[in-house]
């Protein structure tokens, strides 16, 4: 078949024409990024945290009343829970990954530096944290009992060792021979020395542009006698563990409130809260669009059908074949769909770079989007008409002879 009568037919109708080729370049551009953001979300949802998410939880223990202990409640608390059954590993922890609050402090490895080399997540803990956080050390050694230091609220942080995260070991020392190294914390003497470094262990905040690097901190550090403490159960025994810690903790000590229990799933669902909702509302946009586009379609050669049936009755009159008439509607529309494609290709890269210079994290968008694109835009396209084109096909030859 020709292309040429096809396109002085369209150049007859320009207008609809041009109304569903921008239409469907929109469609490309908007649907093509908007896919692409979702799959980043998708893999910054997916992120693990490195630690043990299924069998842990934590909690907040704030005491009141003349005369309490914070540091002795602690210490009693830490032996009670680690009594328990189903208790694998507990930890005090001001914070926790993912959990979207807590210390960060920034990591130099000169004193004073004017600009930090990284940026870290600061858990302060002791000698049982990476047990109970789920991490694993993978060079180095583990902290000691004798290593946890008392340390005032608010102060500066010095702490004699640290164990680090590897991404924040290698952004420190790409050679890979941070243990023993020192570094700065707050760009302020003394050096504090690594002595271990574990695989894994993410910010507190999932949007923290330092995700990665974190520092572990041996040190007591109370704040108006609250504790939080990090609890790690023996598989599938958390729940149980939950209400049995809920209630040992009320009756070892009337003077203090303790606060809602929470799990790492949780956690997490909270931390990407934003994303799982920006996920939905761009799937709701693209489905929207497609639904839009397609109708735009099959209104455009529905009418087109029904302004032709003469014409169409003329050419079955002429020997025309119900599939020629059926490959020219599909021709047509597929001749539309390529020129606002081409279009759209280009105005796809326009909003991505646009993307890129306005939003933080955005990258540009990968080559293959647009072909993929392309190619499920044309089968639209083509499903999209199948229904006119052979409702066209089915026009009898008799209708060439009636008159208007």
């Amino acid at each position: 078949m020709e292309i040429r009568p096809i396109i002085s037919a369209l150049m007859r109708s320009k207008v609809a024409m041009i109304l569903i080729g921008l239409q469907v370049a929109l469609t490309l551009a908007i649907v093509c990024n908007s896919l692409f953001i979702i799959s980043q979300r998708f893999e910054r949802m997916q992120r693990p945290s490195g630690m043990n998410e299924t069998d842990t939880f934590y909690f907040g223990s704030s005491g009141f009343g003349r005369g309490y202990d914070a540091r002795a409640t602690q210490k009693a608390d830490l032996q009670l829970l680690r009594q328990l059954p189903g208790v694998a590993a507990v930890t005090p922890a001001w914070s926790v990954p993912l959990s979207g609050g807590g210390w960060d402090s920034g990591i130099s490895l000169q004193p004073r530096q004017k600009t930090a080399t990284a940026d870290s997540a600061i858990y302060i803990v002791d000698d049982a944290a990476v047990n109970t956080f789920g991490t694993h050390l993978i060079a180095g050694r583990d902290f000691k009992p004798e290593e946890v230091v008392d340390t005032a609220f608010g102060g500066s942080l010095h702490p004699a060792v640290v164990i680090v995260t590897k991404a924040l070991a290698d952004k420190l020392f790409p050679a890979g021979d941070a243990v023993g190294k020192q570094i700065y914390m707050d760009q302020d003497p003394p050096t504090s020395t690594i002595i271990g470094v574990v695989d894994r262990l993410q910010h507190m905040r999932a949007e923290s542009s330092s995700i990665e690097y974190s520092t572990l901190v041996p040190a007591y550090m109370p704040y108006d006698n609250f504790t939080r403490y990090l609890v790690r159960t023996e598989p599938g025994r958390r729940d149980e563990v939950m209400k049995s810690v809920e209630q040992k903790l009320a009756e070892s000590n009337r003077n203090r409130i303790v606060s809602k229990m929470r799990t790492l799933e949780q956690t997490r669902r909270d931390a990407y809260a934003d994303d799982r909702a920006m996920m939905i509302i761009l799937g709701t946009v693209i489905v929207a669009l497609l639904t839009i586009t397609a109708l735009g379609i099959v209104g455009m050669a529905s009418f087109w059908v029904a302004q032709r049936t003469k014409q169409i009755g003329t050419r079955r009159a002429l020997g025309a074949t119900r599939f020629d008439i059926l490959r020219y509607f599909l021709t047509e529309n597929f001749v539309i769909t390529t020129l606002g494609l081409l279009v759209g290709g280009a105005l796809t890269y326009v909003l991505s770079l646009w993307l890129l210079t306005h939003t933080d994290g955005a990258k540009l968008l990968p080559w293959y989007y647009v072909p993929i694109g392309f190619a499920c835009l044309w089968l639209l396209g083509q499903i999209a008409v199948l229904g006119p084109a052979t409702r066209a096909s089915r026009v009898p030859p008799a209708v060439a002879t009636r008159s208007v």
